[in-house]
């Protein structure tokens, strides 16, 4: 009776690694958000791994998480790594590909708590007039851990309501960015407008008063 019992325990652990086994040896998680701003305002965000903080949904998760970085301030080359608390754990990214306002590929070497690499892509897509589509993704592959642990765990909705949460806050400082840079355009482009106008306007007869000088353009 035992050994039929302990038999039955070896082939329903055969067949629980064999189902973990068969589990997809790679995954990807996707979030895509609109925002009401041209890429350019985007893409330095992105671009620049001292930026992250400003946006990063991780951030919060240890105030005294420690930063470090590496190579140029901007684009290919540039690494930051971080070591924190049990949240945040340990690991670093590197700046692999960068194509200005359109595309940054950062690799993601993650050391505790658990040893992975992943690879992250951010594309920028313009749709409208102010208006661009910023995709968030991440590729990497699961070993027969990372194949367990996706038994209990979905990681599309795990990680994928970070990225949600990321990407909201790099609209919202995006779009700040635009909308003021537009702001001061449309302030400078009225200065000029009503300079040009003065400028136009017929020299004033004996008795009247002369025109009030418009402000100074904006530098």
């Amino acid at each position: 009776m035992i050994k039929k019992i302990l038999l039955g325990l070896v082939v329903a652990l055969l067949a629980l690694v064999g189902f973990i086994a068969s589990r997809p040896s790679t995954f990807t998680v996707q979030r895509s958000i609109t925002m009401k701003s041209e890429p350019e305002y985007i893409f330095p965000f992105v671009n620049s791994l001292y930026r992250w903080a400003d946006w990063s949904p991780w951030n919060d998760l240890d105030p005294a998480m420690k930063r470090t970085y590496q190579g140029p301030v901007l684009g290919v080359g540039s690494v930051y790594a971080w070591s924190g608390n049990d949240k945040v754990g340990q690991g670093r990214m590197t700046i692999e590909e960068s194509r200005k306002d359109e595309l940054v590929r950062v690799k993601l070497e993650f050391i505790k708590p658990f040893a992975s690499t992943h690879m992250a892509t951010f594309t920028i897509k313009p749709v409208a007039e102010r208006s661009s589509v910023v995709t968030w993704t991440m590729e990497g592959h699961n070993g027969f851990a990372g194949k367990a642990a996706s038994l209990f765990m979905d990681m599309d909705a795990m990680i994928g309501k970070d990225f949600e949460k990321g990407l909201a806050k790099l609209r919202e400082l995006a779009e700040a960015e635009s909308d003021e840079e537009h702001e001061e355009e449309v302030l400078d482009n009225a200065v000029r407008k009503a300079m040009a106008e003065a400028e136009k306007a017929p020299a004033p007869t004996q008795g009247q008063p002369a025109p009030s000088k418009a402000p100074a353009p904006k530098q």
